[in-house]
């Protein structure tokens, strides 16, 4: 009776370390999961086209943004960088950003997004449909008014991780902890998908 007591319990504690070591995706996963495959953008600064798939074995973070943001894209590209620090291998990591005011960032947003991760690519387009392409699996939507200094801009917040296979991972919210984004990437990086 005792052995058997014994290993009752000792079954439950295994189980119960197996269920507390199981973390939820601080981001979300869309089902079904968008494709990017084959959707391209121009690599700024170079004559170059990037698809937004990552490279094989690495993950790719993509960001829709632009250089004039007071302070949700500075954000973002920080707590990401933070993020990138905490990896165990962050050079297994591809980082993009995608202008969604390209009229005034064709010429800044290389310097712009380097300034936070040298080793990110800036993309964009002034061939409108190209950019809603390119944001439509995401689910981005962004809105450019206005001329001058009286150009305002409203875009989606979000983080998004592309696999080597063009597979949209996960959704980062505004707002998730460079914590969390980091422990994320780490699980899709070990091969966790759900």
């Amino acid at each position: 009776m005792i052995r058997r007591t014994l290993a009752i319990t000792l079954a439950l504690l295994v189980l119960a370390a197996a269920c507390g070591n199981s973390r939820e995706f601080a981001g979300y996963v869309r089902t079904p999961a968008p494709s990017t495959k084959g959707i391209t953008l121009p690599e700024l600064g170079t004559s170059s086209e990037r698809e937004l798939v990552a490279a094989n074995g690495k993950l790719l973070v993509v960001y829709f943004g632009y250089t004039n943001c007071p302070d949700i894209c500075p954000t973002t590209m920080q707590d990401l960088t933070v993020a990138l620090r905490r990896l165990d291998d962050a050079t297994r990591i591809e980082v993009v950003m995608i202008t969604v005011d390209p009229a005034r960032d064709l010429e800044v947003l290389d310097g712009y997004v380097k300034s936070f991760i040298p080793t990110a690519l800036a993309l964009g387009s002034l061939d409108a449909a190209e950019l809603a392409a390119a944001a439509e699996p995401f689910g981005v939507s962004y809105l450019v008014e206005g001329e001058g200094s009286g150009v305002e801009v409203a875009h989606t917040t979000s983080l998004y991780v592309v696999d080597d296979e063009g597979t949209l991972l996960l959704t980062w919210p505004f707002g998730i902890p460079s914590t969390e984004i980091s422990a994320d990437l780490n699980d899709l990086l070990n091969g966790r998908r759900s």
